[in-house]
């Protein structure tokens, strides 16, 4: 994004009419952006809606599940209790079945003796007693011994009735807490299925939201990035403006003065073609060939902004253009650089440590380097034939970045445009680099 700010902002010094176009297509690109993100505040919108619902359910869910947890808890506690009072019950129905087992040994003892004295026991200890008082201790113990007979047949039938009602409320405990479990656990189940139904459908959609919320801050900070190329254009194009009108004014004065000394130098011709009418006619002077320039000396190593004077320049060859002159035939356009000329294929020196922020290929300009030395200071090398950096690269003062070339048209010989940059107004190189000769 650095390269291309860069290159619109050279584009725009270099060709107004370009920058009033793209400052056009930046604008509808800037419109279309917008759109994009009030579509996307939109939909972001409409899912942070159904994600409100969603996450409703899922809290209504939950909370349901919480409540049949606790209530799966409570009946474990009472599982528990119950399988206490089993335990106690299934001791208790052990000891039953053991007086059972004692009470039918005693019955079946009893029995056995009933057996063996015969039906008539009774009426045989009335005929054989013959000691009164004997014959009623004997009739008593007789008594006492029935009474216990029964006493014990009835202790047995309580047993059974205690052990059968014991068993049916094992039975019916069980079978109850059975059921109880099984319908929790349905409920359970069917509950987790919604729950990861909506958690399903949560993901999803916080995804999604996910998804829109980065494509909208992408095109958000391309809205900035274009809202800032504009500014720089808008800007641009009105440094230009007012440029154009400072060299108008400039040049409709200096074509004033030019006028002027015309007509003195032609009231001056016509009155020495008066005194001597033989000789020829004034030439127009012939523009005398450019300094020689040259790259070699030591570097500069302190800042930028104090190096006026002290760098080098960055190739040997002559000065075809100085700064300020007129470009080919229109009064109008001035260099805002120099053009030193030099053998194809030399190689373009760095005239101070800087970054590479452009290494490519511009119109009007060709093959184009442009470094950046800090403090808003930039150099320019253009027309070259190739490029040895790239752009983000760090190049040393006297590394060398390019070789000398004729791209970009507008020039038959080779030739390096080199101009510096002060806050993005032109400065003569002259002024920085050292004094040949």
């Amino acid at each position: 994004m650095l390269r291309a700010l860069i290159a619109l902002a050279l584009i725009c010094l270099l060709n107004p009419a370009f920058a009033d176009d793209e400052r056009a297509q930046t604008q509808k690109q800037l419109d279309a952006t917008r759109q994009d993100i009030t579509e996307l505040k939109k939909v972001l919108g409409q899912l942070q809606e159904e994600r409100s619902g969603v996450q409703k359910d899922l809290r209504t869910t939950e909370t349901e599940m919480g409540k049949l947890e606790k209530q799966v808890e409570v009946l474990q506690k009472e599982l528990k209790k119950s399988e206490s009072e089993l335990q106690r019950l299934d001791q208790e129905k052990k000891k039953l079945q053991s007086a059972r087992v004692e009470q039918q040994r005693l019955i079946a003892m009893q029995a056995r003796a009933a057996y063996q004295s015969g039906r008539q026991e009774y009426l045989k200890l009335l005929l054989n007693q013959q000691n009164p008082e004997k014959f009623a201790r004997t009739l008593t113990y007789y008594d006492y011994l029935s009474q216990a007979r029964l006493e014990q047949l009835r202790s047995f039938n309580e047993t059974l009735r205690q052990l059968a009602g014991v068993e049916k409320d094992i039975d019916m405990q069980q079978a109850q807490l059975l059921v109880q479990k099984s319908s929790l656990d349905d409920q359970k189940a069917k509950l987790d299925d919604v729950r990861k139904e909506r958690q399903t459908a949560l993901a999803k959609l916080n995804q999604d939201y996910k998804a829109r919320d980065q494509k909208l801050q992408s095109r958000q900070q391309d809205q900035a990035d274009l809202a800032k190329v504009l500014k720089t254009i808008e800007e641009t194009l009105a440094r230009q403006a007012r440029e154009a009108e400072e060299a108008r004014q400039k040049a409709l004065i200096a074509q004033q003065e030019a006028e002027k000394r015309q007509r003195e130098q032609e009231a001056l011709a016509a009155s020495l073609n008066k005194k001597d009418d033989t000789d020829e006619p004034p030439r127009r002077p012939v523009k005398a060939p450019g300094v020689m320039v040259s790259s070699v000396g030591q570097s500069y190593g302190g800042r930028f902004d104090q190096a006026k004077g002290k760098l080098p320049w960055p190739v040997d060859g002559r000065l075809l253009a100085r700064f300020g002159e007129t470009r080919g035939d229109d009064e109008r356009t001035k260099w805002d650089g120099v053009l030193i000329s030099a053998s194809a294929g030399s190689q373009v020196h760095a005239v101070h440590g800087g970054r590479v922020v452009f290494a490519d290929w511009l119109r009007g300009a060709g093959l184009l380097v442009i470094l950046d030395h800090g403090n808003g200071y930039l150099s320019l090398y253009g027309h070259n034939q190739s490029l040895l950096k790239e752009a983000g690269d760090i190049v040393k003062a006297g590394e060398a970045i390019s070789t000398v070339g004729s791209s970009g048209g507008g020039q038959d010989t080779p030739a390096l445009y080199f101009a510096i940059r002060q806050q993005g107004r032109p400065s003569d190189p002259a002024q920085w680099c050292r004094t040949q000769g």
